[in-house]
Order: structure tokens, then sequence, then C-alpha cells
């Protein structure tokens, strides 16, 4: 009887991992090129039951009653890369990569650490002195920084903050029809090297390996998130009426041990 009990518990530990899943996709639905997350769920390892201390069977040999299994435990959480819409801004700064890739910034810690992250966000800025800059005023770096990792500042793209400039597919960058530089544009042979960093960053993780990009650059345009909030509420129905069930199964189990105890085990 007890093994319900905790076959219904692991199942509301897992919903309640979904649903934190679910509200952060949900959290960040307006976050320019967040990727949402999904979670996993596995079984655990079945074991062999054996029933013990039968008079019916010798003694020196436990009776087998089969496989039984103590429910469900949490998985992985995984990222899907798939694109998200386009918005159009009109904002010269602004980038958007359609296809593979990822741009690459000279991201500072608090602690004044310094590192490259990767990012689809490409909501730029240019400071004073004409450097293009993330909305957090972080640097954005070429492409050679990009495929090296490289964050240091020759790997900056400085422009003439009193020019027009145009951006094109490739990335090229252009003043005066005079190229200045190159928007560094990345991709990874393999995305399970990627590890989540705040909202919309990523670090490459010891062992992946960055490769040329095969996307494009479209000026003027934003990658919104990849989230659709419908979807996103149909599954938490889904998993708050999982819960629910599994709730009422335990409600069910400690009827039936109170039962147990205070009726029919009671003494006359």
């Amino acid at each position: 009887m007890l093994k319900g009990l905790y076959t219904a518990w692991t199942g509301m530990i897992n919903e309640m991992n979904r649903m934190d899943v679910i509200t952060n996709n949900l959290a960040n639905a307006d976050t320019n090129g967040y990727k949402k997350e999904g979670a996993t769920a596995e079984s655990f390892e079945s074991k062999l039951a054996m029933r013990i201390k039968d008079s019916s069977v010798p003694t020196w040999r436990a009776r087998s009653l089969g496989d039984i299994n103590m429910g469900v435990k949490i998985g992985e959480t995984y990222t899907n890369y798939t694109q998200g819409s386009f918005k159009v801004t009109d904002n010269k700064y602004d980038c958007a990569i359609d296809g593979n890739g990822f741009f690459a910034i000279s991201f500072t810690d608090k602690a004044g650490n310094t590192s490259v992250k990767y990012t689809r966000d490409g909501a730029f800025t240019i400071s004073a002195d004409g450097f293009l800059r993330t909305k957090d005023g972080d640097y954005v770096l070429n492409q050679n920084g990009a495929l090296n990792g490289d964050p240091a500042a020759n790997n900056y793209i400085q422009l003439d903050p009193n020019q027009d400039f145009r951006i094109d597919k490739a990335g090229f960058i252009y003043q005066n029809d005079q190229l200045v530089g190159q928007l560094g544009l990345v991709d990874f042979a393999d995305y399970n090297f990627l590890s989540k960093y705040g909202e919309n960053m990523y670090d490459l993780v010891d062992g992946g390996q960055a490769i040329a990009a095969d996307g494009s650059i479209e000026q003027g345009n934003i990658e919104a998130s990849n989230v659709k909030v419908v979807d996103e509420m149909v599954t938490m129905i889904t998993i708050a009426r999982a819960y629910e069930s599994n709730q009422k199964m335990i409600q069910t189990f400690d009827s039936m041990l109170d039962k147990a105890v205070n009726q029919v085990g009671k003494t006359q």
C-alpha cells in the first residue's frame, strides 16, 4: 500500500519541476533571443520484489512476486534552439540572425572578470566613443573574437558615431561605402556543450567547438523569444491536473491507512 504513496509523491515532485520550467518560459516570453526550455522525466529502475517469511514455501527460498517500480524521477532540462519570430524595429543598431549562429560579446561580471558569452539578442547600441555594445554595456566582438573566443579589446567593433552605417547579410559593416568591421557570428558543432547563463546568454563549456555560422544578418530587426504563450498555458493546465491527480491519490491512501489503523486494526 505504501508504494502508492511514494509513486504519487514522486509524480508531484516531477510536476513541480515541470511547472518551474514552464513559468520561467512565460516570464521570458518577451525577452529578446530567449530559447524556451523543457523538462524530461525518467522512471526509477525496476526492482525485483520477493515474498519473505512465507510458510507455504521452503524457508530457504523466497518467492518472487515480480518487478516493481517506485515512480518517476526528474530527468534533464533541455533547451529548444528553434528560431523565434522577427520584430521589425527599423533601428539601425538592432540585428537579428536568420538561420544558425550566435553573436559573441565580451562580458564583464560584477567581480571584474571578462569572458565571452554568446547570445541571439541583437539589441545593440553605440557608445559616445563609437564602440558597439549591448544594452547592458558589454562590448560586441568582431568575427575574429567570436571564432577564437577572445574577449580582448582589439576585437571590439568601433565605428564613427557621427556617421551613418549599414550592415550586410554577412555581417560586414560599412561607413561611407568603406568596410570598417565585421559583426562576429559563430555557431557550434554540438549545442550540448552550451551552458545557459542568465536569461538569453550562453557559455561554451570545455569540449565545445566553435565553427563558422551559416546564418545571415537582418539589420533593423530583433529576434523575439521562441516561447508560444498559448502552448505554454495549455501545458501548464495539463501539469496542474496531473499534480492534482497525484494529490488525490495520496489523500486516498491516507484515508485507507486511517481506516486500517483506527477501524480494522482496532481491538474490541
